[in-house]
């Protein structure tokens, strides 16, 4: 018998892409990609850099894949996985459609989370440039409170700072005793991020330390940081009592403010900060919405004691918020005439320093190429009958 023969790929399929990325966003299956705007027309998608961060590190659960595999570009267990490619294909795609246009590219600091903000034009009607000014309505959102920065700070000493990315929250406590599924009543969910205080050990000051301990040993149960849907809410455990400050706070958070004692309260809410921050784009308010969410463990808070002499006290900060507000307050809302440059017009000897710029820059992409290559001694250019020679450092001067 004649073995069959092999079949062809199937040839790539024509997709609109309006329609289908529309559905993903609203389906919020994949991790980061997220309407920021009520009216559905601002959608975030994350964009790690290739040249910024290591291979692997988008995971296998994303929008770029989804495309690939939508359009016929890639099937599962057949084509080999080529994430790199799979983010060009769809950032062609949206570079070529009039249905989309980029409205925020960055920031480009190498933060935790690189992302892109696209706006969802009407009838195929996309203009050139980035629109600035307040973008954000509505109740209607997606994103969601996730990574929570945690500023761990005893009284003179460096602090301790993390990000956790639990979607359940975590749990801050200092034992050495294990959360378990049979003690839920006593420590909480197991599932919640294990955030251990740090060791006290380096407090120079005897005294300190021993008041230090002394809050700690009670510190057993911990205290909860519950996320539900855009709201972080605080649980306390633990035998110590604990006060906090933040935007949830009463209308009098200039008295101490205790959180009783395994009774939720909440601490931030995302809808609220964002009605607020619209508030402040459009000018009806003076100062942008606070976020920082701040808790003094066995000692009263706020008072008129500063909370640098504290003797523990914790900043809690979700990244959306910031993000959100550093994206709205910050770079997106400048305009090209914000800032007037004052640059001189290049003479001869500029145009002659970038081309020795393009030269170094070409020169050290061939020493990555071919790390054991070495150029020979004494070689240079030369300008003006003099030498000029490139160094792997930099230019000399």
């Amino acid at each position: 018998m004649n073995q069959p023969a092999s079949r062809a790929p199937p040839p790539p399929r024509r997709v609109r892409l309006k329609p289908w990325l529309v559905a993903q966003v609203n389906s919020c299956q994949y991790p980061g990609l997220q309407w920021v705007n009520g009216e559905r027309k601002f959608f975030c998608i994350p964009w790690r850099h290739a040249t910024r961060h290591g291979p692997s590190q988008d995971g296998d659960n994303t929008i770029f894949k989804a495309w690939a595999k939508e359009t016929g570009k890639y099937t599962e267990g057949v084509d080999e996985a080529d994430p790199a490619k799979w983010k060009a294909n769809l950032r062609c795609a949206l570079n070529k459609s009039r249905d989309f246009r980029l409205i925020y590219d960055g920031p480009r600091d190498m933060p935790p989370q690189p992302y892109k903000i696209y706006e969802v034009c009407s009838n195929g009607s996309a203009p050139a440039g980035i629109r600035p000014g307040p973008v954000l309505a509505g109740p209607a959102l997606c994103p969601t409170v996730t990574d929570l920065e945690i500023k761990f700070q005893y009284r003179g000493r460096p602090p301790r700072a993390l990000t956790i990315s639990n979607p359940q929250g975590c749990r801050l406590f200092y034992s050495q005793l294990e959360a378990t599924q049979e003690q839920v009543e006593l420590f909480g969910p197991v599932s919640l991020e294990q955030v251990r205080f740090p060791s006290p050990e380096d407090i120079p000051s005897d005294k300190q330390r021993f008041y230090t301990n002394q809050l700690l040993d009670v510190l057993d149960r911990g205290l909860i940081l519950q996320l539900q849907g855009q709201d972080l809410y605080a649980i306390r455990l633990c035998q110590c009592k604990v006060f906090w400050s933040g935007p949830c706070a009463s209308a009098h958070s200039s008295h101490p403010n205790p959180i009783q004692r395994e009774v939720k309260t909440k601490l931030f809410s995302l809808e609220r900060f964002l009605n607020e921050l619209i508030l402040f784009q459009k000018g009806q308010t003076n100062t942008p919405p606070p976020f920082e969410i701040f808790f003094c463990f066995g000692e009263e808070w706020p008072d008129r004691k500063p909370r640098e002499k504290k003797l523990i006290t914790v900043q809690v900060v979700p990244v959306a918020a910031r993000l959100l507000l550093e994206m709205f307050s910050g770079e997106l809302s400048w305009s090209a005439d914000s800032i007037r440059l004052q640059i001189s017009n290049p003479d001869l000897k500029d145009h002659m320093v970038e081309q020795f710029k393009e030269l170094h820059h070409i020169w050290l992409s061939q020493q990555q190429l071919q790390p054991v290559a070495q150029a020979p001694p004494g070689a240079g250019l030369s300008a003006s009958q003099g030498a000029w020679p490139m160094h792997p450092a930099g230019m000399q001067q």
